[in-house]
């Protein structure tokens, strides 16, 4: 074996083989000079990358809500374009009449709603522990109410604290209230261009395609947005008639929280996929069976024939328009986009899962299957 070099010619370091011939382990210091520069490189570009991302996550967040509701309202835009009305104008009316119809939902109930959801708050630590003593009494457990109230920190104490927090006082409140009227306005902003200038957008970055391409990207786009602003919309109708008969079902047999329990009801068993039903029937019973035992027992049995009765009647007719999403992908998503954003983020994590299996499947290139898997039984 021998090593060879001088001056600043990079070390050959060669070997004789078996067989008599060389491998050469010669290193060349240009390029390992190039790698250490591009490694660098790409460790401070992803430092930078995670860096903007950071400080505009909720920004980049606030635009990700807005590219929804602009897709969810597209329909009606283009509804009311189609009856001669230039598509901004359209826009406009559509967002308008969102704004007043929520504005009219804050007037109608806001204050019953805010007061009623403080009371629920204040009142958890009670409600656990008056639905813990039903619970020991009716089938001789013997639960500790107070570490049940420890290990999910929902102490009397806790929640003040936490209440407190919320509040931030006078100067906090102030600010929470300019900062959510600005982010509205943005909201409202961004969901405008993104329902008005939809056109321009889709000539904008099909212009930038090949011929061949702009086929493909034209016909993925109208049919997630057809797809997705389906499927937002449906959900937002099966939620809100959720929420309506939930509520009004608790106000008539007396349930106290009657109105948040509703709402409550309404978007989680919409928004979260397999176990939201179940979910948003849970605290609704609890409340009520800690007000009276026999009202639990009514709620149960409502939650179970009004599923029924959506599962085979409304949802039929207000999706059949829209697109079916497998529940471990549903699922899947509401986890994801939870980790990331929180609760409103398990919200939205359904329709980002619908606008891009709209797109897969329009995309993507299915095969004939061999007969060996198409006579594979997939029933259980």
């Amino acid at each position: 074996m021998s090593i060879q070099g001088s001056g600043e010619n990079a070390p050959d370091i060669s070997a004789k083989g078996s067989t008599g011939g060389a491998w050469d382990f010669s290193v060349n210091r240009r390029f390992l000079q190039r790698s250490v520069v591009t490694v660098l490189v790409l460790v401070i570009a992803f430092q930078l990358v995670s860096w903007a991302f950071g400080k505009s996550k909720d920004f980049l967040f606030l635009l990700l809500i807005a590219w929804l509701l602009g897709i969810a309202i597209t329909p009606l835009v283009e509804f009311l374009t189609k009856r001669g009305i230039r598509r901004g104008l359209s826009t406009f009316l559509t967002l308008l009449g969102l704004v007043l119809l929520s504005v009219g939902f804050i007037a109608a109930f806001g204050q019953l709603l805010a007061s009623q959801l403080a009371s629920l708050i204040f009142q958890i630590p009670t409600l656990v522990e008056g639905f813990i003593g039903w619970l020991n009494a009716s089938f001789n457990l013997g639960i500790d109410p107070v570490s049940i109230e420890q290990s999910l920190n929902i102490s009397n104490s806790q929640v003040a604290s936490v209440a407190q927090d919320l509040a931030g006082g006078i100067f906090g409140v102030v600010t929470s209230i300019f900062g959510f009227i600005f982010n509205l306005f943005t909201l409202l902003l961004f969901a405008f261009y993104f329902a008005a200038e939809a056109p321009n957008m889709k000539k904008t970055i099909g212009s930038w395609l090949p011929t061949r391409q702009q086929i493909i990207f034209t016909t993925v786009w109208q049919v997630a947005t057809e797809k997705t602003g389906g499927f937002v919309i449906s959900r937002v109708i099966l939620a809100s008639l959720n929420a309506f008969f939930t509520s009004t079902f608790l106000l008539l047999i007396g349930v106290p929280y009657w109105l948040p329990l509703g709402i409550f009801t309404g978007i989680v068993s919409q928004f979260v996929p397999t176990v939201g039903a179940f979910i948003g029937g849970i605290i609704p019973a609890v409340v009520a069976v800690v007000n009276d035992p026999k009202d639990g027992l009514f709620v149960v049995i409502f939650v179970t024939i009004y599923q029924q009765i959506e599962n085979y009647l409304f949802t039929p007719r207000i999706s059949s328009m829209t697109m079916d999403i497998h529940p471990a992908v549903a699922f899947a998503s509401v986890i994801i986009f939870a980790g990331f954003f929180g609760a409103v983020g398990a919200l939205i994590g359904i329709p980002i899962a619908a606008a891009i299996i709209s797109i897969v499947q329009t995309y993507g290139k299915r095969y004939e299957l061999i007969p060996e898997l198409h006579n594979i039984e997939t029933k259980p």
